[in-house]
């Protein structure tokens, strides 16, 4: 493959923050595997990939998965089954549970490598029409929170990497922050694609975002705690709209060592599901 006329190998693209050289997306095709890249990298482990962009590239092949017309994905559950290095990886999907309106899919992350299972994925697909039903009922009583546009951006907690998840992604909080433990409303976007050369899907949008709700909401000192989810649920009523995802997130730590995020998603135009994840809390 040529370099880009800057010089630059073609994994790499010109953007340029504080000194840094960045990969263009999360992921690089290489052959049948995707090559993860920094910004992949995670808070606990500089090794160690964020949740959310494998959790991503799984949906990815999920909805590539004997696609049809008029259906959606209405729930994903991915299942944490190691630490998710930060290397080539392949991801694979099959068809669980064929049918005409609801079908069961299952998904597979593996290390390239070696072919090592990392995560696993179920999902339900569901078929759509057009119903002559009532106008929706309105939004919970809460009120929607304020747009990306009213949100700051706070510090992120220290984690001794210059690039990773924490520089890919845009934070907008409108409640809370990084440093300030508690619940937290926050609105995210991809700064690069998923993987290189392709526009992120709305459903790739929700869960590199969703599995941050229990970063934007954590209740317990970074520095003295982790608190790392095993697994992450996305309900989906309907499809992301627009680049931002919003997050209005609590997490309840118990001193068992086990702990509990509840997230509430949100898009520019209103509600559009639910995630959650059961969290390992440990101290550092």
């Amino acid at each position: 493959m040529a370099a880009d006329r800057r010089g630059d190998p073609p994994e790499r693209h010109v953007c340029r923050r504080r000194g840094l050289t960045l990969s263009r997306a999360f992921f690089i095709p290489d052959g049948l595997a995707f090559a993860a890249t920094e910004l992949t990298r995670g808070p606990w482990d500089p090794g160690s990939q964020h949740a959310g962009p494998p959790a991503a590239l799984l949906a990815r092949a999920i909805e590539r998965c004997e696609p049809r017309g008029a259906a959606q994905v209405a729930r994903v559950t991915v299942e944490i089954l190691r630490p998710v290095p930060i290397a080539p990886l392949k991801a694979t999907a099959s068809v669980l549970r064929p049918g005409r309106s609801v079908e069961l899919l299952e998904g597979s992350l593996t290390l390239a490598s070696d072919g090592s299972e990392l995560m696993r994925a179920t999902a339900w697909r569901l078929r759509t029409t057009e119903l002559d039903l009532p106008a929706p009922p309105a939004e919970p009583s809460d009120p929607p929170p304020p747009g990306p546009e009213r949100g700051e951006s706070p510090p992120f907690f220290p984690t001794g990497a210059d690039v990773g998840y924490h520089t890919a992604m845009d934070y907008r909080f409108v409640r809370g922050a990084f440093l300030e433990p508690g619940p937290a409303t926050a609105w995210l976007r991809m700064r690069q694609p998923l993987v290189a050369g392709e526009e992120p899907t709305p459903l790739q949008r929700v869960m590199v975002a969703a599995d941050s709700g229990n970063g934007v909401s954590a209740a317990l000192d970074w520095r003295r705690f982790a608190f790392i989810n095993t697994d992450l649920t996305v309900h989906l009523a309907r499809p992301a709209a627009g680049e931002w995802v919003g997050l209005d997130a609590v997490t309840t730590p118990l001193p068992s060592g086990v702990g509990l995020t509840d997230t509430a998603l949100w898009d520019e135009g209103g509600r559009i599901g639910r995630a959650a994840q059961t969290l390992l809390v440990a101290p550092r």
